[in-house]
């Protein structure tokens, strides 16, 4: 049985009926985790279908000052969709309807339900597509992709999602329906409260409805395959490739211990000798000029072989395929999304081998090179715990180079409460008292998705 107060359940049985309302254990246990694979029930689950019930269900948390955490599909990895607080789980699932799809305006006005590949699949017979493609895009919601400003192979060239939203419309903590941002490209009236609120992982506002900015697709597609004898060769191709005025449309680095983790299931998929791969895709209308000056960019003396690949689409097999295996061999991996000035990868591929061999722990890096945008993967056993202790340490050690490096913690996997701990390595104090206060006029009571973000 649900451990909230008899008035508040009683409240939500007067704007929810039964089958949107859910306060019994089993019901609730599914919206307790997200991809982080940490537990904390909720006391109830509430599935609202349109904004006035996202209001109205915000408005009765503040009075019995009740944590509600806003979820989406739940392939984050930082933690940032589940309940650590208790409370009401409030799930977006059924607020799925594109408003509009207007071709002209080059828009799509969509609830945050929608699922990412819905926008796509709506765009696409029209000439367009949404920019933002995280690996999860089957998948995932666009409220989701807001709230964590995802990003994907395809940001290299076209931009996260803040870069793609030209409006929105949300319900603040305090109960508020308020309307960001506005439906033209051009626009600068007022704060611009639509970038302030992607990004911010719920806990400012609920979106309810976003406009978003279409792409054209391009006119054709073009992939490369570049294998290399060391990490430190890739990394200088990444610079190369990155210094000249052709800009790939996506740019992917695997180093040896992804490409092994990929031949050890599907052999014949990766050259033996490749001990890091580049997988480059360009889009435009002429492929060939483009691809043959990136190919110029992809030599060095670390090079094993570099050409065109036939179809594009095979160019992601490898990439698709290694997700899956790592979950396989360490189910508990502690996976990190850290960014780094692209000039200065080959000082954070350097260190992050020093660091594991130090350290004594298996690790796989791999991710959207373009960006400086590398997935680190220690893999670890939670039941031993020397090894989780060393982890530990050698993340703290991750965190500190990324920082000397000018770089970020966290380039799309958001903060959540994953990462919580480490903001303050990154923000000084003034900047982070800043941001709490933003927090506290949005969300003055904190019932809004508590706990996330900031250190504890």
């Amino acid at each position: 049985m649900s451990s909230l107060p008899g008035p508040f359940l009683a409240g939500l049985g007067s704007l929810f009926p039964p089958a949107r309302c859910h306060t019994d254990i089993a019901d609730c246990y599914a919206y307790s985790y997200d991809n982080s694979r940490k537990i904390f029930p909720p006391g109830a689950v509430v599935f609202p279908v349109d904004a006035e019930e996202v209001r109205s269900l915000i408005l009765l948390c503040n009075e019995f000052e009740v944590p509600v955490t806003p979820r989406g599909r739940g392939t984050g990895t930082a933690g940032g969709s589940i309940p650590e607080r208790g409370g009401v789980a409030l799930s977006l699932e059924r607020m799925r309807r594109i408003l509009e799809v207007d071709a002209k305006n080059r828009v799509i006005v969509a609830e945050p339900g929608v699922l990412n590949q819905e926008i796509q699949d709506a765009a696409r017979p029209h000439g367009f597509f949404w920019s933002p493609d995280p690996s999860s895009s089957a998948f995932c919601s666009i409220g989701g992709n807001l709230a964590t400003c995802a990003g994907g192979p395809h940001a290299v060239k076209y931009g996260t999602t803040r870069e793609h939203v030209l409006g929105l419309k949300a319900v603040t903590g305090k109960g508020d329906a308020i309307k960001a941002g506005c439906y033209t490209t051009k626009g600068v009236v007022g704060y611009d409260l639509t970038r302030l609120i992607i990004g911010s992982e719920g806990t400012l506002a609920v979106i309810t409805e976003a406009t978003l900015k279409l792409t054209p697709l391009p006119d054709a597609t073009g992939g490369i395959a570049a294998h290399y004898r060391d990490a430190q060769s890739a990394a200088l191709a990444i610079i190369a490739i990155m210094g000249q005025s052709v800009a790939p449309s996506a740019l992917e680095f695997l180093d040896g211990g992804s490409l092994d983790l990929i031949r050890s299931r599907h052999p014949g998929m990766i050259p033996e000798s490749s001990r890091a791969m580049l997988m480059i895709e360009v889009d435009g209308a002429d492929i060939a000029q483009d691809c043959r000056a990136i190919l110029a960019s992809c030599g060095n003396e670390g090079l094993i072989d570099a050409g065109q690949v036939a179809d594009p689409g095979d160019l992601w097999a490898a990439r698709r395929a290694l997700s899956p295996l790592l979950r396989d061999i360490a189910p508990k991996k502690i996976n990190e999304d850290i960014v780094v000035p692209v000039s200065r990868l080959p000082e954070l591929l350097g260190g992050l081998d020093r660091l594991s061999s130090q350290y004594n722990l298996a690790n796989v890096n791999f991710g959207h090179a373009g960006n400086g945008n590398i997935h680190v993967n220690l893999l670890v056993d939670p039941e031993n715990s020397q090894e989780m202790g060393r982890a530990e340490i050698c993340l703290g050690m991750i965190f500190d180079l990324v920082l000397a490096l000018n770089g970020t913690l966290s380039g799309e996997h958001g903060v959540g409460r994953e990462k919580r701990s480490y903001v303050s390595r990154e923000l000084d104090p003034a900047t982070l008292g800043l941001m709490k206060g933003i927090k506290s006029v949005f969300d003055p009571k904190g019932i809004l998705n508590p706990g996330k973000l900031f250190p504890q």
